[in-house]
């Protein structure tokens, strides 16, 4: 199946097992991803992403195309996450700790590095230990900043995208990840 037969979904519905398993492996991971960073723990991040993909499953009709698929998917997971959040499990303080960023993907973290293809051992080392400091200070920003960030870098969604998902102004998007990137900025230069 390929991507293109995923085209009307905002007039389905319901969909086929075989266009979920295309809508997962199209977007598992950017979901997984932005569930790790609202929650900091791979496990609730395992748990919580599967739930997203019942939900798409059974609510494929509430679809209509407003957004991307991939907003939707997001909007989904943030509000599973909040849902989960309110929850008597996580009020009862059963809310795992922080899992370190490099159980949560090595391979994420190394593609941050960059750089050409025949860098040296050396190089690879430096580049993913500076890639672990970065996303480790992005991880301590308060929950507002990082997430707009998160969405910015990594789900790599637009101002208005973000603004639509979080139910928040474009400006305010801007201005939290001004704020957001200029922490960053200022704690690298303190590192350094």
């Amino acid at each position: 199946m390929s991507p293109l037969e995923l085209d009307g979904l905002e007039q389905a519905e319901a969909i086929t097992e075989e266009q979920l398993r295309e809508i997962m492996k199209l977007y598992g991971e950017e979901v997984w991803n932005y569930i790790y960073f609202l929650t900091k723990n791979s496990d609730q991040a395992d748990e919580l992403t599967q739930e997203v993909f019942i939900k798409c499953y059974y609510r494929i009709r509430t679809y209509r195309g407003a957004s991307s698929l991939k907003t939707w998917l997001f909007t989904i997971a943030r509000n599973t996450v909040f849902t989960y959040r309110k929850s008597r499990f996580y009020r009862s303080g059963l809310w795992g700790g922080v899992q370190p960023l490099a159980a949560a993907g090595q391979e994420q973290l190394a593609a941050a590095g960059g750089g050409s293809v025949s860098r040296s051992a050396e190089m690879e080392y430096l580049g993913n230990r500076q890639a672990d400091e970065i996303w480790s200070l992005i991880m301590k920003l308060p929950d507002k900043l990082r997430e707009v960030l998160v969405l910015d870098l990594k789900a790599e969604l637009t101002i208005r995208e973000i603004a639509g998902l979080m139910q928040i102004s474009p400006g305010t998007v801007k201005s939290r990840l001004h704020r957001a990137r200029k922490l960053i900025q200022d704690k690298l230069r303190r590192m350094e």
